[in-house]
Protein backbone atom coordinates (compact mmCIF):
# COMPACT_ATOMS: atom_id res chain seq x y z
CA UNK A 1 0.00 0.00 0.00
CA UNK A 2 1.04 3.84 -1.07
CA UNK A 3 0.32 5.90 2.32
CA UNK A 4 0.82 9.42 1.84
CA UNK A 5 0.93 10.83 5.30
CA UNK A 6 -0.24 14.71 6.17
CA UNK A 7 1.72 15.89 9.02
CA UNK A 8 2.10 19.66 9.25
CA UNK A 9 5.00 19.11 12.07
CA UNK A 10 6.80 15.79 11.54
CA UNK A 11 9.73 15.13 13.18
CA UNK A 12 12.62 13.08 13.44
CA UNK A 13 14.48 11.80 16.43
CA UNK A 14 17.33 14.44 15.95
CA UNK A 15 14.97 17.06 16.26
CA UNK A 16 13.02 18.72 19.29
CA UNK A 17 9.55 17.77 19.83
CA UNK A 18 7.46 14.82 19.50
CA UNK A 19 7.82 12.15 16.96
CA UNK A 20 4.59 10.31 16.93
CA UNK A 21 4.51 10.65 12.97
CA UNK A 22 8.36 9.50 12.29
CA UNK A 23 7.77 6.30 14.73
CA UNK A 24 4.40 4.91 13.01
CA UNK A 25 5.85 5.97 9.88
CA UNK A 26 9.12 4.42 9.85
CA UNK A 27 6.98 0.84 11.47
CA UNK A 28 4.61 0.87 8.30
CA UNK A 29 7.39 1.23 6.08
CA UNK A 30 9.08 -2.25 7.64
CA UNK A 31 5.52 -3.40 7.58
CA UNK A 32 5.80 -3.53 3.72
CA UNK A 33 4.40 -0.22 2.68
CA UNK A 34 5.80 2.86 1.29
CA UNK A 35 5.29 6.26 3.02
CA UNK A 36 5.22 9.60 1.87
CA UNK A 37 4.67 12.41 4.06
CA UNK A 38 3.95 15.72 3.63
CA UNK A 39 4.94 18.26 6.30
CA UNK A 40 7.03 21.77 6.66
CA UNK A 41 10.14 22.79 7.35
CA UNK A 42 9.84 25.16 10.69
CA UNK A 43 13.41 26.27 10.34
CA UNK A 44 15.08 29.25 8.46
CA UNK A 45 16.39 27.44 5.54
CA UNK A 46 18.02 28.27 1.77
CA UNK A 47 15.51 26.24 0.26
CA UNK A 48 12.50 28.21 -1.53
CA UNK A 49 9.91 25.35 -2.18
CA UNK A 50 9.44 21.24 -1.93
CA UNK A 51 12.43 19.13 -1.00
CA UNK A 52 12.76 15.84 -0.24
CA UNK A 53 14.60 13.81 2.30
CA UNK A 54 14.54 9.92 3.40
CA UNK A 55 14.60 9.59 6.97
CA UNK A 56 14.38 5.57 8.06
CA UNK A 57 12.84 4.93 4.83
CA UNK A 58 10.05 7.62 4.81
CA UNK A 59 10.04 9.61 1.95
CA UNK A 60 9.70 12.96 3.51
CA UNK A 61 8.42 15.92 1.32
CA UNK A 62 9.01 19.32 3.40
CA UNK A 63 7.78 22.56 2.17
CA UNK A 64 9.46 25.76 3.93
CA UNK A 65 7.42 27.16 6.44
CA UNK A 66 8.53 29.18 9.53
CA UNK A 67 6.83 28.78 12.51
CA UNK A 68 7.35 28.27 16.20
CA UNK A 69 5.41 28.15 19.51
CA UNK A 70 6.61 32.52 19.59
CA UNK A 71 4.44 33.77 16.85
CA UNK A 72 1.02 35.36 17.50
CA UNK A 73 -2.33 33.57 16.70
CA UNK A 74 -2.68 35.22 13.67
CA UNK A 75 0.86 34.52 12.05
CA UNK A 76 0.42 31.11 13.16
CA UNK A 77 -3.19 31.33 11.51
CA UNK A 78 -1.45 32.33 8.36
CA UNK A 79 1.19 29.50 8.53
CA UNK A 80 -1.54 26.84 8.78
CA UNK A 81 -3.46 27.89 5.36
CA UNK A 82 -0.34 28.46 3.57
CA UNK A 83 1.40 24.84 4.15
CA UNK A 84 -2.72 23.69 3.59
CA UNK A 85 -2.45 25.62 0.06
CA UNK A 86 0.93 23.76 -1.18
CA UNK A 87 0.47 20.67 0.63
CA UNK A 88 -3.31 20.29 -1.59
CA UNK A 89 -0.82 20.96 -4.72
CA UNK A 90 1.87 18.65 -3.43
CA UNK A 91 -0.82 15.91 -2.62
CA UNK A 92 -2.50 15.87 -5.87
CA UNK A 93 1.03 15.74 -8.02
CA UNK A 94 1.70 11.84 -6.14
CA UNK A 95 0.13 8.55 -6.31
CA UNK A 96 -1.37 6.48 -3.03
CA UNK A 97 -3.79 4.02 -2.24
CA UNK A 98 -4.88 5.77 0.82
CA UNK A 99 -4.77 9.31 2.73
CA UNK A 100 -3.51 9.12 6.12
CA UNK A 101 -3.49 13.02 8.08
CA UNK A 102 -2.77 14.13 11.99
CA UNK A 103 -3.70 17.14 13.71
CA UNK A 104 -2.83 19.48 15.10
CA UNK A 105 -3.56 22.36 12.94
CA UNK A 106 -6.86 21.11 11.79
CA UNK A 107 -6.31 22.70 8.69
CA UNK A 108 -4.28 19.61 7.91
CA UNK A 109 -7.56 18.20 6.87
CA UNK A 110 -8.22 20.82 3.51
CA UNK A 111 -4.98 19.27 1.73
CA UNK A 112 -5.83 15.88 2.71
CA UNK A 113 -9.71 16.02 1.77
CA UNK A 114 -8.85 17.45 -1.44
CA UNK A 115 -5.92 14.96 -2.10
CA UNK A 116 -8.13 11.87 -1.77
CA UNK A 117 -10.91 13.33 -3.79
CA UNK A 118 -8.63 14.64 -6.34
CA UNK A 119 -7.02 10.58 -6.29
CA UNK A 120 -10.29 8.89 -6.06
CA UNK A 121 -8.86 7.11 -2.19
CA UNK A 122 -10.12 7.06 1.35
CA UNK A 123 -8.65 9.41 3.95
CA UNK A 124 -8.39 8.61 7.52
CA UNK A 125 -8.13 11.46 9.78
CA UNK A 126 -6.12 11.32 13.16
CA UNK A 127 -7.44 13.30 16.06
CA UNK A 128 -4.85 14.45 18.18
CA UNK A 129 -6.62 17.33 20.05
CA UNK A 130 -10.53 17.89 20.44
CA UNK A 131 -10.35 21.33 18.26
CA UNK A 132 -11.67 23.94 17.77
CA UNK A 133 -12.70 22.98 21.59
CA UNK A 134 -9.28 23.75 22.91
CA UNK A 135 -8.51 27.32 21.30
CA UNK A 136 -11.92 28.57 22.04
CA UNK A 137 -11.16 27.65 25.85
CA UNK A 138 -7.56 28.71 25.17
CA UNK A 139 -9.42 32.29 24.14
CA UNK A 140 -6.96 32.15 20.47
CA UNK A 141 -10.72 31.96 18.94
CA UNK A 142 -13.03 34.63 20.44
CA UNK A 143 -14.59 35.74 16.96
CA UNK A 144 -18.13 34.19 17.44
CA UNK A 145 -17.82 33.62 13.10
CA UNK A 146 -14.30 32.06 13.49
CA UNK A 147 -15.51 29.53 15.93
CA UNK A 148 -18.46 28.55 13.46
CA UNK A 149 -16.06 28.55 10.82
CA UNK A 150 -13.75 26.33 12.79
CA UNK A 151 -16.71 23.95 13.78
CA UNK A 152 -18.09 23.66 10.19
CA UNK A 153 -13.94 22.81 9.14
CA UNK A 154 -14.41 19.97 11.97
CA UNK A 155 -17.29 18.50 10.69
CA UNK A 156 -16.39 18.50 7.01
CA UNK A 157 -13.11 16.90 8.42
CA UNK A 158 -15.02 14.34 9.91
CA UNK A 159 -17.38 13.70 6.91
CA UNK A 160 -14.80 13.31 4.63
CA UNK A 161 -13.22 10.64 6.65
CA UNK A 162 -13.75 6.45 5.83
CA UNK A 163 -12.44 6.27 9.69
CA UNK A 164 -10.92 8.16 12.68
CA UNK A 165 -7.83 7.74 14.75
CA UNK A 166 -8.61 9.02 18.08
CA UNK A 167 -5.75 9.68 21.20
CA UNK A 168 -8.05 9.03 23.58
CA UNK A 169 -11.26 7.75 24.88
CA UNK A 170 -12.19 11.27 25.48
CA UNK A 171 -11.37 12.51 21.87
CA UNK A 172 -13.45 9.52 20.96
CA UNK A 173 -16.34 10.40 22.57
CA UNK A 174 -16.03 14.30 21.14
CA UNK A 175 -15.69 12.66 17.98
CA UNK A 176 -18.87 10.62 18.42
CA UNK A 177 -20.73 13.74 19.83
CA UNK A 178 -20.69 15.57 16.65
CA UNK A 179 -22.74 12.37 14.98
CA UNK A 180 -19.56 10.30 13.39
CA UNK A 181 -20.17 6.51 13.57
CA UNK A 182 -18.48 5.34 17.03
CA UNK A 183 -17.35 2.08 15.14
CA UNK A 184 -15.44 3.57 12.54
CA UNK A 185 -13.69 5.46 15.48
CA UNK A 186 -10.62 3.94 17.10
CA UNK A 187 -8.53 4.94 19.66
CA UNK A 188 -4.51 4.45 19.45
CA UNK A 189 -3.00 6.73 21.73
CA UNK A 190 0.69 8.70 22.24
CA UNK A 191 3.05 5.62 22.88
CA UNK A 192 5.77 4.66 24.93
CA UNK A 193 9.38 3.65 22.61
CA UNK A 194 10.77 0.57 24.74
CA UNK A 195 13.83 0.34 22.35
CA UNK A 196 14.63 3.95 22.37
CA UNK A 197 13.84 4.72 26.61
CA UNK A 198 16.65 1.51 27.03
CA UNK A 199 19.62 3.58 28.56
CA UNK A 200 22.75 2.82 29.44
CA UNK A 201 23.95 3.06 33.41
CA UNK A 202 26.52 4.68 32.77
CA UNK A 203 25.30 7.65 30.66
CA UNK A 204 22.61 8.01 33.25
CA UNK A 205 25.53 8.83 36.08
CA UNK A 206 27.26 11.00 33.54
CA UNK A 207 24.83 13.05 33.05
CA UNK A 208 24.29 13.20 37.25
CA UNK A 209 27.95 13.79 37.53
CA UNK A 210 28.09 16.63 35.11
CA UNK A 211 26.21 19.21 36.84
CA UNK A 212 27.11 20.08 40.57
CA UNK A 213 23.91 21.03 41.43
CA UNK A 214 22.49 17.61 40.96
CA UNK A 215 25.15 14.97 41.75
CA UNK A 216 23.02 12.09 43.58
CA UNK A 217 20.66 14.52 44.62
CA UNK A 218 16.44 13.72 43.77
CA UNK A 219 15.33 15.32 40.44
CA UNK A 220 12.24 15.70 38.85
CA UNK A 221 12.21 17.03 35.46
CA UNK A 222 9.68 18.57 32.84
CA UNK A 223 10.30 17.82 29.58
CA UNK A 224 8.28 19.74 26.66
CA UNK A 225 6.91 22.87 25.23
CA UNK A 226 6.43 26.22 27.75
CA UNK A 227 3.12 27.06 26.28
CA UNK A 228 -0.02 28.81 27.67
CA UNK A 229 -1.38 25.89 28.24
CA UNK A 230 1.19 23.78 30.07
CA UNK A 231 1.73 26.49 32.83
CA UNK A 232 5.07 25.32 33.35
CA UNK A 233 5.08 28.11 36.10
CA UNK A 234 3.44 25.21 38.53
CA UNK A 235 6.79 23.76 39.05
CA UNK A 236 8.26 27.57 39.89
CA UNK A 237 5.62 27.54 42.42
CA UNK A 238 6.18 24.08 43.96
CA UNK A 239 10.71 24.69 43.70
CA UNK A 240 9.86 27.40 45.94
CA UNK A 241 8.14 25.60 48.31
CA UNK A 242 9.92 22.69 48.15
CA UNK A 243 13.08 24.60 48.92
CA UNK A 244 11.89 25.30 52.18
CA UNK A 245 10.23 21.54 52.85
CA UNK A 246 13.11 19.37 51.08
CA UNK A 247 16.29 21.90 49.76
CA UNK A 248 17.98 19.10 48.36
CA UNK A 249 15.42 18.54 45.54
CA UNK A 250 16.23 19.59 42.30
CA UNK A 251 13.60 20.73 39.41
CA UNK A 252 14.99 20.63 35.63
CA UNK A 253 12.80 22.41 33.21
CA UNK A 254 14.09 21.44 29.83
CA UNK A 255 12.08 23.02 26.43
CA UNK A 256 11.22 25.85 24.78
CA UNK A 257 8.12 28.29 24.12
CA UNK A 258 6.43 31.68 24.47
CA UNK A 259 6.75 31.16 28.09
CA UNK A 260 10.23 30.61 28.72
CA UNK A 261 11.29 33.70 29.57
CA UNK A 262 8.11 34.28 31.53
CA UNK A 263 9.14 31.16 33.70
CA UNK A 264 12.75 32.45 34.27
CA UNK A 265 11.45 35.72 35.42
CA UNK A 266 9.08 33.91 37.78
CA UNK A 267 11.87 31.86 38.98
CA UNK A 268 14.05 34.09 39.48
CA UNK A 269 11.77 36.59 41.39
CA UNK A 270 10.78 33.80 43.86
CA UNK A 271 14.66 33.25 44.15
CA UNK A 272 15.02 29.48 42.88
CA UNK A 273 16.36 29.65 39.68
CA UNK A 274 20.13 28.46 40.01
CA UNK A 275 18.89 27.38 43.39
CA UNK A 276 17.03 23.80 43.35
CA UNK A 277 14.98 24.83 39.77
CA UNK A 278 17.00 24.99 36.35
CA UNK A 279 16.38 25.35 32.90
CA UNK A 280 18.19 23.99 30.00
CA UNK A 281 17.09 24.94 26.25
CA UNK A 282 15.13 22.29 24.10
CA UNK A 283 17.25 19.09 23.37
CA UNK A 284 16.99 16.62 20.13
CA UNK A 285 14.28 13.86 20.64
CA UNK A 286 16.81 11.39 21.21
CA UNK A 287 18.95 12.78 24.20
CA UNK A 288 15.61 12.91 25.82
CA UNK A 289 15.77 9.14 27.53
CA UNK A 290 19.06 9.88 29.17
CA UNK A 291 17.40 12.82 31.23
CA UNK A 292 14.61 11.34 31.84
CA UNK A 293 16.13 8.24 33.09
CA UNK A 294 18.61 10.32 35.77
CA UNK A 295 14.86 11.56 37.27
CA UNK A 296 13.34 10.29 40.50
CA UNK A 297 10.08 11.85 39.38
CA UNK A 298 8.53 12.77 35.93
CA UNK A 299 5.87 15.51 35.27
CA UNK A 300 3.05 16.22 32.86
CA UNK A 301 1.43 19.62 32.87
CA UNK A 302 -1.11 21.77 32.09
CA UNK A 303 -3.44 24.62 33.16
CA UNK A 304 -6.60 22.58 34.28
CA UNK A 305 -9.24 23.26 31.78
CA UNK A 306 -11.94 20.63 30.82
CA UNK A 307 -11.20 20.49 27.35
CA UNK A 308 -7.51 19.27 27.95
CA UNK A 309 -8.27 15.92 29.84
CA UNK A 310 -8.63 14.16 27.00
CA UNK A 311 -5.27 14.81 26.31
CA UNK A 312 -2.42 12.42 24.95
CA UNK A 313 0.92 14.36 26.05
CA UNK A 314 3.76 12.51 25.03
CA UNK A 315 5.76 13.16 27.78
CA UNK A 316 3.32 11.04 29.71
CA UNK A 317 3.92 8.00 28.13
CA UNK A 318 7.85 9.05 27.84
CA UNK A 319 8.15 8.52 31.31
CA UNK A 320 6.33 4.88 31.43
CA UNK A 321 9.17 3.64 28.69
CA UNK A 322 11.92 4.96 31.05
CA UNK A 323 10.23 3.42 33.69
CA UNK A 324 9.93 6.96 35.63
CA UNK A 325 7.05 7.83 38.08
CA UNK A 326 4.77 10.71 36.56
CA UNK A 327 3.54 13.00 38.15
CA UNK A 328 0.12 15.49 37.07
CA UNK A 329 -1.57 18.44 38.08
CA UNK A 330 -4.72 17.86 35.66
CA UNK A 331 -7.31 15.85 35.59
CA UNK A 332 -8.99 13.16 32.84
CA UNK A 333 -8.15 9.59 31.69
CA UNK A 334 -4.55 9.60 33.00
CA UNK A 335 -5.76 10.28 36.56
CA UNK A 336 -7.25 7.15 36.13
CA UNK A 337 -4.40 4.96 34.67
CA UNK A 338 -1.70 6.34 37.32
CA UNK A 339 -4.17 5.58 40.29
CA UNK A 340 -5.12 1.89 38.92
CA UNK A 341 -1.62 1.08 38.18
CA UNK A 342 0.13 2.77 40.99
CA UNK A 343 2.98 4.14 38.48
CA UNK A 344 3.49 7.98 40.13
CA UNK A 345 2.02 10.48 41.19
CA UNK A 346 -1.51 13.26 41.42
CA UNK A 347 -1.81 16.87 42.39
CA UNK A 348 -4.77 17.89 40.45
CA UNK A 349 -6.99 19.58 43.17
CA UNK A 350 -4.52 20.01 45.37
CA UNK A 351 -3.32 23.37 46.73
CA UNK A 352 0.79 23.90 46.10
CA UNK A 353 1.31 23.63 49.53
CA UNK A 354 -0.30 20.28 49.64
CA UNK A 355 1.04 19.45 45.98
CA UNK A 356 4.89 20.22 48.22
CA UNK A 357 4.12 18.09 51.01
CA UNK A 358 2.83 15.35 48.27
CA UNK A 359 5.77 15.28 46.33
CA UNK A 360 8.33 15.25 49.54
CA UNK A 361 6.59 12.38 50.88
CA UNK A 362 6.92 10.63 47.83
CA UNK A 363 10.59 10.86 47.28
CA UNK A 364 11.18 10.08 50.82
CA UNK A 365 10.03 7.28 50.31
CA UNK A 366 12.38 4.76 47.95
CA UNK A 367 10.36 1.78 48.22
CA UNK A 368 7.16 3.27 46.70
CA UNK A 369 9.08 5.38 43.74
CA UNK A 370 11.18 1.76 42.98
CA UNK A 371 7.27 0.34 42.80
CA UNK A 372 5.96 3.25 40.70
CA UNK A 373 8.87 3.37 38.26
CA UNK A 374 8.50 -1.26 37.97
CA UNK A 375 4.60 -0.53 37.45
CA UNK A 376 5.21 2.43 34.62
CA UNK A 377 7.79 0.25 32.70
CA UNK A 378 5.08 -2.18 33.23
CA UNK A 379 2.03 -0.30 32.09
CA UNK A 380 4.22 0.70 28.84
CA UNK A 381 5.34 -2.37 28.06
CA UNK A 382 1.69 -3.99 28.33
CA UNK A 383 -0.68 -1.12 26.83
CA UNK A 384 1.03 1.56 25.70
CA UNK A 385 3.99 -0.23 23.61
CA UNK A 386 4.65 1.75 20.51
CA UNK A 387 5.16 -1.40 18.44
CA UNK A 388 1.47 -3.15 19.36
CA UNK A 389 0.10 0.15 18.58
CA UNK A 390 1.71 0.69 15.31
CA UNK A 391 0.36 -2.45 14.13
CA UNK A 392 -2.71 -1.55 15.10
CA UNK A 393 -2.80 1.35 12.83
CA UNK A 394 -1.95 -0.85 10.60
CA UNK A 395 -4.87 -3.02 10.88
CA UNK A 396 -7.05 0.33 11.02
CA UNK A 397 -5.58 1.93 7.65
CA UNK A 398 -5.78 -1.85 5.99
CA UNK A 399 -8.96 -1.96 7.24
CA UNK A 400 -9.92 0.92 4.99
CA UNK A 401 -8.55 -0.53 1.67
CA UNK A 402 -10.36 -3.11 2.39
CA UNK A 403 -7.63 -5.55 3.28
CA UNK A 404 -9.65 -6.58 6.22
CA UNK A 405 -12.72 -7.11 7.16
CA UNK A 406 -13.33 -5.60 11.08
CA UNK A 407 -14.18 -1.95 12.07
CA UNK A 408 -11.48 0.10 13.45
CA UNK A 409 -13.41 0.41 17.07
CA UNK A 410 -12.49 -3.38 16.83
CA UNK A 411 -8.97 -3.28 15.59
CA UNK A 412 -8.28 -1.31 19.34
CA UNK A 413 -8.30 -1.73 22.76
CA UNK A 414 -10.91 0.48 24.58
CA UNK A 415 -9.30 2.84 27.59
CA UNK A 416 -10.68 4.07 30.00
CA UNK A 417 -12.18 7.52 30.40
Amino acid sequence: MRILYFHQYFNTPDMSGGTRSYEMARRLVAAGHEVHVITSWLKETDEQTWFTTIEAGIQVHWFPNFYNNKMTYSERIKAFFRFAYHAAKKGKSLQADLVFATSTPLTIAIPAVFTARALKIPMVFEVRDLWPELPIAMGALNNKIAQKLAYRLEDWAYRNSKAIVALSPGMKSGVIKTGYPKERVAVIPNSSDMELFEVDEIKVREFRQSYEWLQDRPLIVYTGTFGHINGVGYLVELAAKLKVLNPEIRILLVGDGVEYEKVAEQAELLNVLQQNLFMMKQVPKKEIPVIMSAATLSTALFIDKPEMRANSANKFFDSLASGTPILINYGGWMVDLIERHDCGLITWRLSIDDAAKSVVEFISSPDRIEKAGKQAKNLAETQFNRDKLASQLNQVLLSNINQLDISPECITREYYD
